[in-house]
């Protein structure tokens, strides 16, 4: 493949959209749904025309024998196609999920920056001088409030 761009390939655009992505799987789904209610068709036919081909001598249970193997293949293939089209969906959910991740990693990343920002450099506080303590008389009388809350039962001189 030319990395020029001369063989652009149409589903290049739909893989870079989780929209598209999900708009043709969707597609691909029906399609595949469609195909399966015929191949579920298709099964009940072969299992009628199977059990009911018998051959001279046969017991009654002979016919049925014979078209297990046969069942069980069609069984296994509606089965994979099942477990296809369930995967699409799943895929379809992904991929979304892949760009909100995407975008929540470039934000958490800035947070944790932001924050990292914060803890390096702390602002310093210019306010006011402290309040009086509530535990302190008038102003200032030369008491101070209590240090520690061991202290809260008395006031220090």
């Amino acid at each position: 493949m030319n990395s020029n761009g001369a063989n652009h390939s149409p589903l290049r655009d739909v893989a870079q959209n989780p929209e598209a992505t999900a708009r043709y799987l969707a597609d691909v789904q029906r399609v595949l749904l469609d195909i399966g209610q015929n191949l579920e068709a298709l099964a009940i036919e072969t299992r009628v025309h199977l059990r009911e081909t018998h051959v001279e001598g046969d017991r009654w249970y002979h016919a049925r024998l014979r078209a297990m193997p046969v069942e069980k293949a069609l069984g296994s293939v509606l089965k994979n196609l099942n477990n296809l089209t369930e995967g699409l969906e799943k895929s379809a959910y992904k991929r979304r999920a892949h760009d909100e991740a995407v975008v929540n990693t470039a934000k958490a990343r800035k947070e944790k920056e932001l924050e990292r920002q914060r803890k390096k450099n702390p602002q310093q506080l210019q306010a006011a001088p402290n309040p009086p303590q509530q535990g302190a008389p008038g102003g200032n009388s030369g008491y101070s409030a209590p240090t520690s809350i061991y202290d809260m039962g008395r006031e220090s001189a």
